[in-house]
């Protein structure tokens, strides 16, 4: 922890030098807002204070068991992954856009583009954008770009705030579509495809965790012309079809899951994907690998689609900055985890939370979607609490549990619905708690 403080000598010095006292520096201010200012500030700290203070307000933080999940959740990162990337280099590094960056720099993004490829299964991928959200809402603009079609058909399964990024992306330009649920899944005969739609925008796992019947949709944008666009969990491809499989066009997904700590939100990282056809028109920049003069190995910043590079209208992106630190991240995460952890992991997820699912069942509890015999899940799953989400995630607080999400903040049906998650750090003591817990 450092600062630098200024003495009075030295602040009087400033203020002749620009020839202003501190009441000018502030009279642009307009006086209403002035009188809401206050600048009774606490007295100064000495470097010891500070860091008894701080401390202090560390401790007071709780580490909840976290079962809450929407898109952000809590999987084991391997240690080797902060040591690694807290190295100056990597950690301290400028964004890399620029012609000058490091070789090094650029051969994790191309290192990180290859191995999201092979993950997902199709031909190329971009060196990062900010967040799933705004992935999936570049895929959906790079879509429309240089069409005359106006229409996008999304349904009502994709990450309510991927939807709300969606929307503001496309305001009072496009048409939006949705395609409803049906007992928690897309309905596949609930929308038309016709020559005006411009691409079918569909999650798997959907944001309530049920498994989409993603051929049928990929099938009906594909009779019309119109693209084929996936939102995708990266950790489900351990044992799910990957988007190439499927023959998705463009396939996005949140990247938190591969190494990137929740963070109370973020930052994290967007992954885009798409069929090699679309390289050009891809947002964000693409890392590629070549060999110079004198046959020696070297990679070159290959493609850069951004508005400062080319003329604004012409833009697919005004993406500016790379998530480069998060994406190295992942790109460690793969490597340290391979293909068998990655399915290992899917697989301790798949099976644990089967079994929470069960317990609750067998405790009486109602699941909408996801009874015994009903509708496969990965993740998480939708429980009824009778007697309120809001309740019961209250209740959870109080023995150190972050419950769920409560859904009903999002749709008047899902009043009362809890959405939990589970991954393979939960443990069988801690599910069977909460079961307790919900069970009061």
């Amino acid at each position: 922890m450092r600062y630098i403080p200024v003495t009075e000598f030295e602040r009087k010095e400033m203020l002749e030098v620009i020839g202003k006292g501190i009441e000018e520096l502030f009279e642009a201010i307009p006086d209403e807002l002035k009188k809401r200012l206050s600048f009774n500030f606490p007295p100064p700290l000495s470097e010891l204070e500070v860091r008894k203070e701080v401390k202090r307000l560390e401790n007071s933080n709780k580490e909840l068991i976290c079962f809450a999940g929407g898109g952000v959740y809590d999987h084991y990162i391997p240690s080797v992954i902060d040591h690694i990337i807290r190295r100056p280099e990597f950690y301290t590094a400028y964004t890399p856009y620029q012609a000058e960056v490091s070789q090094g720099t650029l051969q994790a993004m191309y290192e990180y583009q290859s191995m999201i490829c092979e993950l997902a299964g199709m031909d190329i991928s971009n060196a990062s954008i900010y967040d799933g959200a705004t992935a999936l809402a570049e895929a959906v603009y790079m879509a429309i770009t240089g069409t005359k079609r106006e229409k996008v058909i999304i349904s009502e399964g994709v990450n309510p705030h991927y939807l709300e990024v969606i929307k503001t992306y496309l305001a009072r330009r496009y048409q939006i579509e949705l395609i409803p649920l049906k007992e928690g899944i897309t309905d596949p005969e609930g929308f038309t495809v016709d020559d005006r739609t411009v691409g079918v925008v569909i999650q798997h796992p959907n944001y309530l965790g049920n498994l989409e019947e993603v051929s049928k949709f990929v099938e009906k944008a594909h009779d019309k012309n119109a693209l084929a666009i996936l939102s995708f969990d990266p950790i489900s491809l351990g044992i799910l079809k990957t988007p190439g499989e499927f023959d998705v066009d463009i396939a996005t997904a949140e990247g938190q899951s591969l190494g990137l700590p929740m963070s109370l939100g973020g930052p994290h990282l967007g992954i885009f994907t798409a069929k090699e056809k679309f390289i050009r028109k891809m947002p964000g920049r693409i890392s590629g690998k070549t060999i110079d003069h004198e046959g020696r190995t070297g990679f070159v910043m290959a493609l850069q689609t951004r508005e400062q590079h080319i003329r604004r209208e012409s833009a697919t992106s005004n993406i500016c900055t790379n998530q480069q630190l998060c994406a190295l991240t992942s790109a460690l995460y793969l490597a340290a985890m391979g293909g068998e952890g990655i399915r290992e992991v899917a697989i301790q997820t798949t099976q644990k939370s089967h079994y929470l699912a069960n317990k609750l069942e067998d405790a009486g509890f109602e699941l909408p979607y996801n009874k015994k015999s009903g509708k496969s899940f990965f993740r998480e799953f939708v429980v009824l609490i009778p007697y309120g989400s809001e309740k019961a995630i209250e209740e959870g607080l109080k023995e150190g549990f972050l419950m769920g999400i409560d859904l009903g903040k999002f749709r008047n049906e899902w009043k009362n619905h809890l959405l939990i998650s589970v991954t393979e750090k939960r443990t069988k003591e801690e599910m069977d708690h909460l079961v307790e817990i919900l069970s009061m």
